[in-house]
């Protein structure tokens, strides 16, 4: 049971979720925990949960309770979506037995990085191709390769590849319409090493999945080396592609590509059979810049199995060549002369700190006379009143008249007090 064979269904388990259809006639579920802890728990869909102590009591019920693992068999399961409670580890699997199956043909034990694989796979319903056509417009084929996360190969660590998926629909790959065989290709375009094939389809009713033994895509069977011409020489580089005989058979392989020049031109090239463990291309030099050749090869490996691969990309460049600038000769006789200018004079520190406090002067009072001018408003100097000559000659003149009106009065006045005594003294004599 826990080495997968290829041949029994199994049932994706999704977030400890899974579905089981009305087609299913027994099935076994295989629960990894950690040790010592308690068994899991099954939820049926009508919420009902189940023990291991039920199957003491119910005969379509087995349950092995083990230190480190449940594996329970229920026959005539309730369809619908289940749920399974307790601490799961990882590779844990549903298995079926029922009457809808997935049948994939199995892969052939020698591939390589970059070839091209057939597959066929057919869903069958007691042994025979499904008739119902609508069944088979939703029925997709999905491939899948899974890394085995061994260190021992470069595609450690390399997680799920998602390589393909098939319609029974005549189109593409698939050689007739609705007959319920799949058939396709995909190319093997991931790194090499040691990887585990998955195969399930998928529908709203039913969930199928055919886990293949895990097996090694090795490296392609051909070594590369070029041979770059010399500089100034106009012969061609030559590419060597030597076949390794302990995969691919030397006398049947055949390459054929493109070759890709710095100057944008494209040339194709056929390399036919030969014997020899080696072939030679040609490649046009065209001088500095960087070259691309895309090679297929076909042929039959060492177990007669044909193969069609898809090489990588062959790349090299041709570093640009460095020009050398001619040397210029100094004349030996000098025929002009550029006249000697005398040192400028050296200004000493007393002489800037007196430039620099003069120009500070000269800053400031002009920063007040702005200010003065342009913020205050007021004039730059102050106005100074002057007396005009014509009006002090007038003032003098004024000044005699007022002396004469003056002198007038005060006679006037002394005549009126001589008058008054006058009149005084009359009176008194009267008395």
């Amino acid at each position: 049971m826990l080495k997968r064979d290829g041949v029994v269904n199994e049932v994706p388990l999704l977030n400890n979720r899974f579905r089981i259809d009305y087609k299913v006639e027994e099935i076994t579920m295989l629960f990894f925990r950690r040790p010592g802890a308690p068994p899991v728990v099954l939820v049926q869909p009508d919420g009902s949960k189940l023990y291991p102590t039920h199957a003491m009591d119910n005969e379509n019920l087995d349950w092995y309770d083990e230190v480190s693992y449940d594996l329970v068999i229920i026959r005539h399961p309730t369809p619908g979506p289940w749920q399974v409670v307790g601490q799961i580890q990882k590779d844990s699997r549903i298995m079926i037995l029922g009457d809808i199956t997935l049948d994939v043909d199995p892969l052939p034990p020698l591939i390589f990085q970059g070839e091209t694989l057939k597959v066929t796979a057919r869903v069958l319903n007691d042994g025979s191709p499904i008739s119902v056509g609508y069944f088979r417009d939703v029925v997709t084929l999905y491939v899948e390769f899974v890394s085995t996360n061994n260190d021992q190969y470069d595609n450690f660590g390399a997680g799920t590849k998602s390589v393909t998926e098939f319609r029974d629909n005549g189109q593409d790959f698939d050689e007739r319409p609705m007959d319920g065989v799949f058939t396709g290709e995909f190319k093997l375009s991931f790194p090499a090493g040691e990887w585990r094939p998955e195969f399930s389809i998928q529908t709203p009713i039913l969930k199928r999945r055919v886990v293949k033994a895990p097996l090694v895509v090795a490296e392609p069977p051909f070594n590369f080396n070029m041979t770059l011409a010399s500089d100034g020489d106009p012969s061609d580089h030559l590419l060597q592609i030597r076949i390794d005989p302990n995969v691919a058979k030397p006398d049947t392989v055949i390459f054929q590509g493109k070759i890709f020049y710095p100057n944008g031109e494209e040339q194709l090239f056929t390399l036919g059979k030969e014997t020899s463990l080696y072939r030679e291309l040609s490649v046009k030099n065209y001088d500095w810049g960087r070259y691309s050749i895309e090679i297929s090869a076909f042929g039959e490996n060492i177990n007669g199995r044909e193969f069609m691969a898809t090489l990588p990309l062959y790349k090299f460049e041709i570093e640009r060549p460095i020009e050398k600038v001619p040397e210029i000769l100094k004349p030996l006789v000098e025929t002009t002369l550029e006249p000697e200018l005398p040192p400028e004079p050296e200004i000493s520190t007393e002489m800037m700190v007196t430039i620099i406090v003069l120009g500070n002067m000269v800053i400031l009072l002009l920063g007040w006379a702005a200010v003065r001018v342009f913020v205050q408003n007021k004039p730059l100097l102050p106005k100074l009143a002057m007396p005009s000559m014509p009006n002090l000659f007038k003032k003098k003149s004024l000044d005699l008249d007022e002396l004469e009106i003056e002198q007038s009065e005060n006679s006037d006045s002394e005549q009126k007090t001589n008058d008054s005594g006058d009149i005084l003294n009359l009176s008194m004599k009267e008395r």
